[in-house]
């Protein structure tokens, strides 16, 4: 059954290219779904897939790209929606 994960870390995560990053690491672990800065200086994350890769990609999120300083991690699980067929990065102006 494809799960869906919900990620918000904060720290120094924004100018650190660690929204590319996260979805180069979610796309090498087949995984579907986008990554965005929110306005609060943190970075959401919301992945689908099977349990293992998005267990990989929380384990990720935990260290980051080089340069990023990851503070917390928030997570929450659910059941996949559905309907993405790719990871985006989408840019909130």
């Amino acid at each position: 059954m494809e799960k869906r994960l919900r990620i918000v870390v904060s720290g120094r995560v924004q100018g650190v290219w660690y929204r590319a990053s996260t979805r180069a690491q979610a796309q090498r672990l087949g995984l579907v779904g986008s990554v965005w800065n929110r306005s609060d200086g943190r970075v959401e994350i919301v992945a689908e897939g099977a349990e293992e890769p998005l267990r990989e990609l929380l384990v990720w999120c935990g260290k980051g790209p080089v340069g990023a300083r990851v503070d917390t991690v928030e997570s929450c699980w659910s059941v996949a929606a559905g309907g993405i067929d790719a990871f985006t990065i989408i840019r909130i102006n």
